[in-house]
């Protein structure tokens, strides 16, 4: 396998990335294998391409570490969006992918603010297997030593999210729950495992386990599921910041239901692939 395009290697408050740009070319064929030994040679969270589209300003797509597409990835959008910013052109943007359409903006910092649409949270959008109030998910984790979670909320952005509540997160031991977690039947298309420890109306600490990922020092649709989750059980204010073992993501879930994130974004150099 060779790759001719243009490609670096970015992060978004530490999460991992490797970005192809093919906007000047066909969409990318890339196999589940073919993911998978770009990781092994270059470790990455996720891999991101941009590619041609008609209905937009470019069409974005995300695998994970383990080969497999998805449909969203919000630090991977807010990356995407920002190298296209420094490209020059519009102060605004907007990406296709296969979770929806995806709108940015360029703030006064020069740092890109995504709308990540409208939160979904309904048991068939996230998906569950079963009818469930995803305010509060009928379901626990237990774990050898009396670990025991229970009752998280349940988000779709574009992407499926399980939010717990804790109250010590450094105390948990999150490399065993999370792959519990993602894998469990009650997510047919498995799950991200956030755990979140609310600090005050307006911040929150957060930890993720990234389903085919694992453990990321952030993850963008997270931070944003765990606002969303947690404003729906009366915890926290409609805007909030976000602290990642990385970095911290302002989020914002407006009255109309789309959810915004932002934050820092640092290019590391340009690969060769």
């Amino acid at each position: 396998m060779s790759i001719t395009h243009p490609a670096w290697a970015m992060n978004g408050a530490g999460n991992a990335f490797i970005l192809i740009d093919a906007r000047q070319g066909g969409p990318l064929a890339l196999s589940e294998a073919d993911v998978r030994a770009l990781h092994a040679a270059k470790p990455f969270d996720q891999l991101l391409a941009l590619e041609p589209d008609a209905d937009a300003d470019a069409r974005l797509r995300v695998w994970n570490a383990d080969g497999g597409e998805v449909g969203a990835c919000g630090n991977g959008t807010r990356a995407a969006a920002w190298l296209m910013f420094e490209d020059g052109g519009s102060e605004s943007l907007a990406l296709s992918s296969l979770g929806g359409l995806l709108k940015a903006r360029r703030l006064a910092d020069g740092s890109a603010e995504v709308d990540l649409g409208a939160a979904r949270l309904d048991w068939r959008e996230i998906p569950l297997a079963r009818e469930m109030d995803t305010v509060r998910l009928d379901y626990a984790v237990d774990l050898p030593g009396g670990w025991r979670l229970d009752g998280p909320g349940a988000v779709s952005m574009g992407n499926p999210h399980a939010v717990f509540f804790v109250d010590d997160l450094l105390a948990l031991p999150l490399a065993q729950i999370g792959p519990v977690v993602e894998r469990d039947p009650l997510f047919p298309e498995r799950v991200n495992a956030g755990f979140a420890q609310v600090k005050g109306r307006d911040r929150i600490r957060l930890r993720v386990f990234e389903r085919g990922a694992g453990l990321t020092l952030a993850c963008g649709t997270g931070a944003c599921a765990a606002l969303v989750a947690a404003h729906r059980r009366g915890l926290t204010d409609r805007e909030a910041v976000i602290e990642a073992d990385g970095g911290e993501l302002p989020v914002r879930w407006d009255a109309d239901g789309h959810v915004h994130l932002s934050g820092p974004v640092e290019m590391e150099g340009r690969l060769e692939l």
